[in-house]
């Protein structure tokens, strides 16, 4: 009787959750137990978003499937329709692709709907960041279904893990193994500065790191919501320079677009926009920045680690557990600057980040190869 490999697949929809699972993917490609597949769809297909699926790519895994299913709009109908695009186009792919296990990551509408599609076909999916809360966007209802729709549960922290066995009503595949992208972060070595901004074109001084996404729950306040970032990044340009990474593909995520390029006509001296950093780059970036604004995940998890101070923004992130480093402000102009003045004079955040857990991607690869003991 021949050995048994693991036949594993990797559902990745963004550059964010790619980033993320970049620890246990180099872990999976070299070792031997395991056969790896990427599975890659959303917004890495999407030219407007940066086109990421030749950064995937480029890293030279023996299978990557690509699964096309966004549309360009990002209304609420479009987003529908994209949902049932994604179950159309898996449908076909789960007829016809087996696994002895499938990752998903997070909380994306897409991920949802591939997800989705797969549980007529008894795909069993592992899902990482469950159990988590965002009260200010849709994508918490878009986790939980994930998380109910897997059998296996791989969470950042025990307060997650407690979470889904309260969905669940059951332990039973439930394992808190830390935050995978903060795992990177423990070893990584910055980009040389001198080259990092040169290769940026960044001026000779401190930036603020920035990333908006628009409210998924209270996606008609998005056009306020995004002027008042304007108004208030413009006002803080007179203080750092602003590095601006895009936003993904959410509802109304064009609004905050939108805003963004004309914040960048107004001071195209002290604004940068990146369509995709790349981990590496965004790592980087968060390494050197003087402080972070927005309502991403990043800030709550990551940044941390980096000893950076956080402006998080808004309600998008409302739920998640925080550390000691988020100013937390609303969505308006006056309340986002002062929050931003008052971390500039913190200095360098030096506290714990609750989300770090020690080997993460090994702790993952250990619970793969007893799989099938629960």
């Amino acid at each position: 009787m021949g050995r048994f490999i693991m036949k594993i697949g990797v559902l990745t929809s963004s550059r964010a959750d790619y980033g993320i699972y970049l620890p246990l993917l180099n872990k999976l490609k070299n070792d031997s137990f395991f056969q790896l597949e990427i599975i890659a769809f959303g917004t890495h297909l999407s030219k407007s978003h940066g086109y990421t699926l030749t950064e995937i790519e480029k890293k030279g895994y023996h299978c990557i499937h690509a699964i096309s299913s966004l549309i360009s709009n990002d209304d609420e109908q479009s987003i529908a329709t994209s949902y049932g695009l994604t179950v159309l186009k898996f449908a076909d792919f789960w007829k016809i692709n087996k696994y002895d296990l499938v990752f998903c990551l997070g909380d994306r509408f897409e991920m949802s709907a591939a997800v989705q599609a797969g549980i007529p076909f008894g795909v069993n999916f592992a899902h990482i960041h469950g159990g988590e809360t965002t009260l200010g966007a849709i994508d918490n209802i878009y986790r939980h279904q994930i998380t109910l729709s897997s059998k296996l549960h791989l969470t950042a922290t025990d307060v997650f893990t407690n979470k889904i066995v309260q969905l669940n009503n059951s332990k039973e595949g439930v394992f808190t193994v830390g935050s995978l992208s903060i795992e990177d972060i423990k070893n990584f070595i910055p980009i040389d500065k001198s080259i990092f901004y040169k290769k940026f074109n960044i001026p000779n001084q401190e930036f603020a790191l920035i990333t908006f996404h628009p409210e998924t729950i209270e996606s008609n306040h998005n056009i306020l919501f995004a002027i008042e970032m304007r108004k208030a990044l413009a006002k803080i340009a007179t203080k750092l320079f602003l590095i601006i990474t895009m936003p993904n593909a959410d509802t109304m995520g064009s609004i905050f677009r939108a805003e963004i390029e004309i914040l960048k006509n107004l001071l195209p001296k002290q604004v940068l926009c990146i369509e995709n950093f790349g981990k590496e780059n965004y790592f980087s970036a968060m390494f050197y920045s003087k402080i972070m604004i927005g309502n991403t995940s990043s800030g709550i998890i990551e940044a941390a680690s980096f000893n950076k101070y956080v402006i998080n923004v808004g309600n998008r992130q409302k739920g998640r557990i925080q550390n000691n480093n988020i100013l937390n402000a609303a969505f308006n102009k006056e309340d986002i600057i002062e929050k931003t003045f008052i971390a500039l004079n913190l200095g360098v955040y030096s506290g714990k980040n609750i989300y770090y857990k020690e080997r993460a991607a090994d702790n993952i690869i250990e619970i793969l190869k007893r799989y099938e003991e629960f």
